[in-house]
């Protein structure tokens, strides 16, 4: 379980000011690693940040992705999910449930892009689809 306070220390290692709302939006992704989507933070947060609006909860989430604190996915048509896990890894989308997984130990290889010409590539994912053994039952 994060604190506020390592919430609010690793928002300032990746130079971000902590103000109360993104405190709080970093210390929701790193106690909820369920690849939340906006409205899913929206629903948790106010409850106890009335004030809070959902563009203050786009515009933290975009800052964090542009300092490279939280990863952005997009496996789902539906929305943009969020990662605090920046690490090398993939992820699996269930159809049935619409739950997200991590795939860890997955070769570093597959991540390894060959050098293409006139190409910069900036970031590489990797995601699976299917039923989750939860939803095969």
């Amino acid at each position: 379980m994060y604190s506020l306070a390592q919430s609010h220390q690793l928002l300032l290692k990746y130079s971000i000011r902590p103000s109360v709302q993104r405190t709080m939006v970093m210390d929701y992704l790193l106690n909820n690693r369920n690849h939340p989507s906006v409205d899913e933070i929206f629903s948790v947060l106010i409850r106890t940040m009335p004030t809070l609006s959902r563009t203050t909860i786009y515009n933290s989430l975009n800052l964090f992705v542009a300092r490279g604190a939280v990863r952005v996915l997009v496996i789902d048509e539906k929305n943009a999910r969020y990662d605090v896990d920046i690490s090398l890894h993939a992820h699996f989308l269930c159809k049935e449930c619409g739950k997200v997984y991590d795939i860890l130990n997955i070769r570093k290889e597959l991540f390894e892009v060959p050098e293409m010409q006139d190409l910069e590539i900036e970031t590489v994912e990797i995601s699976y689809k299917g039923i989750c053994k939860n939803c095969r039952h």
